[in-house]
């Protein structure tokens, strides 16, 4: 008799198993089209009832459902800059409504009303202010990130802080005396070349900065810069106030290169400290030549486009061509990602078996790439799916005739009574 109602649990509990997997099954072909979505799969595990003899009898079995959290899912290609996917390893790190910080592969975002890079889910992706991000993967990392926010219908500028002045200096030109140099700035200053930088003060105004060369002796130089607006009536000497910077370079004989005098450290009126790097200037038997002339910053301007590369960077590309960088986009992993708990959202959060958040940036410290204007897809394979559900379906099917037979087994033992 005791075998009998052990038929009836063996059975019960093997139709509960196979719900169990109905249940992941069917999940699974819901989400079939959800962007970022993991699969979930069904492991059976057999229960002993105990033993006689020796002899095992009336055993069960009882389920655990894990996620295939490690899956790369197929990329496809959008038209929104913002849609974000992971080649490779690693989570977008997003808030929810609610404040919690979690892990996803949903990377649907997209700006709200406030700027704010959100995904179909409602999860806010979060970032590193600036270019650094961060350096090495960390715990400690997650504290110092912030909701990723796009400045919206305003005008964004920024202070110069540093640039690049390389030219060439002819070395055949004439040495000019010490009294007419532009740094006495007389009337009379002579300079043996001449170029201009543009610079943005704090408010975004241009400042164009008037820099001279001037030729004082064998391979030695002297660099004055003037702010132009400055300039006497019609332009050049005397400027109504003195050089923004002095600066003295020498040569190298042999090759021509620059051997002291560079960065030039130039205050702009109303702005910040420029460093002007200027350690590829050469003097050369060449006429005067500008390599490169770059300072940072932009004049106000609005946001007609955001840029993200593949290491996570951001960058604003505004209304008037320039480029600015603004976050680093951070991704985040576990020890044990497969032991992540689920959450409303398709996201995860860490636990105790999975271990805490650590976050580092993208393509560094075994964390992929972020590929723009993509979307990870669902690593739902339908058709296993469906298969899988046939599978499960009989074997519910073949559990409840068990339990169908021993209603019968026990309807006769009880009729012999």
């Amino acid at each position: 008799m005791s075998n009998t109602y052990g038929l009836f649990n063996t059975s019960i509990m093997g139709m509960s198993a196979q719900s169990d997997a109905l249940a992941n099954i069917s999940e699974n072909i819901a989400n079939s089209n959800t962007i970022g979505y993991k699969d979930a799969s069904t492991e059976f595990l057999s229960v002993l009832n105990g033993f006689q003899a020796g002899e095992q009898f009336g055993g069960g079995v009882t389920t655990v459902s894990s996620r295939n959290v490690m899956a790369q899912g197929a990329l496809q290609s959008t038209t929104t800059p913002t849609n974000l996917a992971i080649q490779g390893s690693g989570f977008f790190v997003v808030q929810n409504s609610s404040g919690a910080v979690l892990m996803t592969r949903d990377g649907s975002f997209t700006q709200d009303a406030q700027g704010r890079l959100v995904n179909d889910a409602g999860d806010y992706l979060m970032g590193f202010a600036g270019q650094a991000g961060s350096s090495g993967a960390s715990s400690s990392a997650l504290s110092n990130m912030t909701v990723v926010q796009i400045p919206n219908n305003q005008l964004f500028s920024t202070a110069s802080t540093s640039g690049t002045l390389s030219v060439n200096l002819n070395s055949n030109s004439t040495a000019i005396a010490s009294a007419n140099l532009p740094s006495t700035n007389g009337a009379s200053a002579q300079y043996t070349s001449m170029t201009s930088l543009t610079a943005f003060d704090n408010q975004g105004n241009p400042v164009t900065l008037n820099v001279y060369y001037a030729n004082t002796g064998s391979n030695q130089w002297q660099m004055t810069v003037f702010n132009a607006a400055n300039a006497a009536s019609g332009g050049g000497f005397p400027y109504s106030s003195g050089p923004i910077a002095t600066q003295n370079l020498t040569f190298s004989s042999t090759t021509g290169n620059l051997s002291s005098g560079s960065p030039v450290a130039l205050q702009l009126p109303g702005g910040a400290s420029v460093a002007l790097n200027i350690g590829g200037t050469t003097q050369l038997a060449s006429s005067f030549a500008v390599n490169t002339a770059t300072v940072n910053g932009n004049s106000p301007s609005a946001v007609s486009q955001v840029q993200v590369s593949q290491n996570g960077s951001i960058s604003y590309l505004l209304a008037n061509g320039q480029n600015i960088p603004a976050y680093t986009i951070g991704l985040a992993n576990v020890a044990s990602p497969t032991n992540l708990t689920p959450v409303n959202g398709n996201a995860f959060s860490a636990n105790e078996q999975s271990g805490q958040m650590i976050v580092g940036a993208a393509r560094q410290g075994g964390f992929g790439t972020i590929q723009s204007s993509s979307l990870e897809s669902s690593t739902v394979d339908l058709a296993t799916q469906l298969s899988s559900m046939i599978i499960a379906q009989r074997s519910f099917t073949a559990n409840s005739q068990v339990f169908q037979i021993a209603s019968d087994v026990l309807q006769v033992l009880n009729n012999l009574k």
